[in-house]
């Protein structure tokens, strides 16, 4: 049985159970009524399947076509996603908040058969930035407005083999064009198990389904992973709805666990500290007491009050932190990006646990997950189970195993580049103790990656600007680990010709890759001053200890 017959197994078992919801919270239905959560059973997430199924095969597609979809999170989309599989479509995502240029492109590369879109004015934005596309739909027409004549499909799922492709997810390349990555059902089945068998040592025995809260893009590799892992699973996953309602959607959803990246825990830490600090008095000063305890403890060199503050603020203040996180609690997942030592140990002193997942897309999402009886904070855990991991040149991370993607689409030569003597080649750098247990130091290649998990390639917006900022000699892009992107330009230019023109640029970007700040560096870079390599490639790692207080300037400010 691979993972999709599983699922529809696990739906077909669990007819009146609430699997998937949507948290609409404080919203209000046409009539003035405070909005009930939407929800799907498994009975109505199967009926909602067939009815998808029925519109795809009406559209004439056939094995191996590919179907975009354009969306937000919804239990509709989980539907279509895995209508397309069922159809032995290969489904293809994409982020709803990518530019529609950006789109237009990686659709041009893909070349659908079929494309659906989350609304009319996404849809339209596409349109106008590629005129010609095939045949597009809206989600909700793939299963409100289905022909009286068609009938739903109903039925196991069409036949796949383990080789067979299921999905193509785009990641950005250091080049700045995006590549699709390809996965199989043979990816997927063995990566499922994987994140079954860690959650099953999270939750323990037990009776009532996993309660999951999820706030992230399911085109995204990790949060797919966990979308299918909830289906695979006994759990009720419940989805935000509205990302600036994020503290009451966690409220209603009372989590077991939910995935994370670094941004959101740090916010939630920040938001921890002014709270105290702004209550001043008794409380600011244990909970000053016990952080610096923690911090003494953790570095093995406790004095001799530091328990009793511990203990002390566990009796009075960090009950009331972990009430607003949920009753249900039992941890943190964090991937996509790095997560602070001092963050992770935060949290800890909370008695919140904080599980590390490390992967790329090209690894179906996940080559390490933190064993929740074994927090190393700082390290992101073993490999999982199957693969193997080492390090190359340049300390950089290798993996080889079922979960190592086949190939980019249509791209024989970045694929080759990637793909060496049976090792996938990340492109990260890191180390491993004895136990096993892997830390990311940093990345081989040019990539940034945010703390919100989004990658970005620099050079392309690096040259737009050089070419847009008169006087402009070199702009280099920073933010990696970071919650935004910033520049430090050089050359003989005005200040206020760099505000033009980034006013100007990040019009044009998705909210990510807009620029926040920025340094004006008279002197350029160069290869007598060790900032240029022999052939005038940027020297990025020396730029960024040349300029690091520069840098920490920029992110010092408020943002």
């Amino acid at each position: 049985m691979n993972f999709l017959e599983n699922i529809f197994s696990r739906l077909q078992a669990a007819p009146d159970r609430v699997l998937l919801a949507e948290a609409h919270v404080g919203g209000m239905t046409p009539t003035g009524e405070a909005a009930a959560q939407n929800t799907a059973t498994g009975s109505e997430l199967l009926g909602q399947i067939a009815s998808a199924r029925a519109i795809l095969r009406a559209a004439g597609l056939t094995k191996g076509d590919r179907c975009a979809l354009i969306a937000p999170n919804s239990i509709r989309w989980a539907a279509l996603d895995l209508a397309i599989i069922a159809e032995g479509l290969i489904a293809v995502p994409l982020y709803a908040r990518q530019a529609p240029a950006e789109l237009a492109a990686m659709l041009h590369d893909a070349e659908p058969n079929f494309i659906c879109c989350g609304d009319a004015a996404l849809r339209d934005a596409i349109l106008a930035a590629w005129p010609d596309p095939p045949r597009m739909a809206l989600l909700e027409n793939m299963f409100t407005s289905t022909p009286l004549s068609i009938e739903p499909v109903h039925g196991p799922p069409l036949a796949l083999e383990p080789t067979d492709t299921v999905a193509i997810l785009y990641t950005s390349g250091t080049s700045g064009e995006a590549k699709g990555v390809m996965l199989t059902v043979a990816n997927l089945g063995h990566m499922l198990s994987c994140t079954g068998a860690r959650l099953d040592q999270l939750m323990g025995p037990r009776e009532t389904p996993d309660r999951v809260f999820h706030y992230l893009p399911f085109c995204f590799a990790g949060s797919w992973i966990l979308l299918l892992s909830c289906l695979s699973r006994t759990s009720v996953l419940t989805m935000s709805m509205d990302l600036t309602k994020l503290a009451e959607e966690i409220g209603v959803a009372a989590p077991n666990y939910f995935l994370n990246v670094p941004t959101l825990l740090e916010r939630i830490r920040s938001g921890v500290e002014g709270n105290i600090r702004k209550r001043g008095g008794m409380i600011a000063r244990i909970f000053d007491h016990a952080t610096a305890a923690w911090t003494r403890v953790n570095a093995k060199a406790p004095h001799t009050w530091d328990f009793f503050w511990l203990g002390l603020a566990g009796l009075v203040i960090f009950p009331s932190i972990r009430k607003r996180l949920g009753p249900n609690l039992r941890a943190l997942i964090c991937g996509s990006a790095p997560l602070a030592r001092d963050t992770q140990l935060f949290f800890m002193m909370l008695g919140i646990r904080v599980l590390q997942v490390y992967g790329l897309t090209e690894t179906t999402a996940i080559c390490t997950m933190d064993d929740p009886a074994r927090i190393d904070p700082g390290r992101v855990g073993p490999a999982i189970p199957g693969i193997e991991m080492k390090l190359g040149e340049n300390d950089e991370i290798l993996v080889r195993g079922p979960n190592i993607f086949p190939g980019y689409w249509r791209r024989p030569e970045q694929t080759a580049a990637v793909l060496r003597d049976g090792w996938f080649h990340s492109g990260d750098q890191g180390e491993v103790d004895a136990q096993g247990n892997w830390r990311i130091t940093g990345r081989i290649k040019n990539l940034i990656i945010l703390n919100s998990g989004h990658n970005i390639a620099p050079e392309p917006i690096e040259e737009e600007l050089v070419r847009a900022i008169r006087g402009a000699q070199q702009v280099v892009l920073v933010g990696n680990g970071r919650s935004f992107l910033a520049a430090i330009v050089t050359g003989e230019v005005a200040s206020g010709e760099i505000e033009s023109q980034l006013e100007q640029l990040n019009a044009t970007l998705p909210h990510y890759r807009k620029i926040r700040a920025f340094r004006w560096v008279k002197e350029p870079f160069t290869i007598e001053n060790g900032l240029l390599t022999a052939n005038g490639k940027l020297r990025r790692d020396a730029i960024a200890a040349r300029f690091a207080e520069d840098i920490d300037g920029m992110y010092a400010k408020p943002e």
